[in-house]
């Protein structure tokens, strides 16, 4: 089961929002609200192993079973929504449309993933996952740890915007995701035949595929969103400047700016 938060009007017409590896549905604070308000509804849920989801009971986080749910949330939904999906949401997504059985999507846009990730910037991510496995005496620590990783982006004014990826376990906070997920996502790097599989989706879905690369992302480098434009005939790709990985959480703004023009096509 999946726990999800929704914006805007239940007649308007859906998007999902699909978070990273490691984050939750609070990724999307801002944008959410941003894009009802353009007369969407928004779905964004918290994956399998994040947040308030369930956890995998055997601790299996294989990337099939995250396009499955995929799969599924875009049935119920039904209306054939726009999906949004950042890193690890959007590999979900690509599947999850490329792939039979294909959900039914009127349009995806991957907000800093393609078919292969730039090592370097996949182990800087994991390393930080790994960090602290017993986890962190006070929010402002774990906020500290946060903009120590991210030295881009503006540190917030107090560290409670964090609680929401944080959980109490004893007497620390510790992430909100089933820590048993960092096997799969290191397994995940480049393995044999997944950028090619990954091409052959995004190839056979059939949607409109925007890319959006963070224009500092150290996972997504220039030449590899070149290449998956050129491998995707129906892809387009935008850039927001400033930005990491990350980039609704880095530049929420100009992330929604860079969106709008293409979901216009779809309401």
């Amino acid at each position: 089961m999946l726990t999800a938060d929704v914006w805007g009007e239940a007649s308007s017409p859906p998007l999902v929002l699909l978070h990273g590896g490691g984050q939750t549905r609070h990724a999307w604070d801002r944008t959410g609200p941003r894009l009802a308000a353009l007369g969407w509804q928004i779905i964004a849920p918290d994956l399998r192993g994040h947040g308030t989801s369930e956890w995998s009971a055997d601790g299996d986080y294989d990337l099939g079973l995250f396009a499955e749910d995929v799969r599924a949330l875009v049935a119920e939904l039904g209306g054939r929504p726009v999906v949004i999906g950042a890193s690890l949401g959007g590999l979900s997504s690509l599947l999850a449309a490329g792939e039979a059985p294909r959900a039914a999507m009127r349009a995806l846009v991957l907000v800093d993933v393609a078919h292969r990730p730039d090592p370097r910037g996949g182990r800087r991510i994991v390393e930080f996952m790994r960090r602290r496995p017993d986890g962190f005496a006070s929010l402002e620590e774990a906020a500290t740890a946060v903009s120590t990783h991210l030295p881009h982006r503006p540190r917030p004014d107090g560290p409670e915007g964090i609680r929401n990826n944080l959980r109490r376990h004893g007497d620390r906070w510790v992430w909100h995701w089933d820590p048993r997920m960092l096997d799969s996502f290191e397994g995940r790097m480049d393995p044999p035949g997944m950028a090619e599989r990954l091409l052959d989706a995004a190839r056979h879905a059939d949607v409109p595929i925007l890319l959006v690369r963070g224009g500092n992302s150290d996972v997504v480098r220039d030449d590899i969103a070149e290449q998956f434009c050129d491998r995707v005939p129906h892809a387009r790709r935008v850039e927001v400047a400033g930005a990491g990985h990350m980039v609704a959480g880095d530049r929420n703004e100009h992330f929604i700016d860079a969106i709008v023009p293409f979901l216009r096509e779809f309401k």
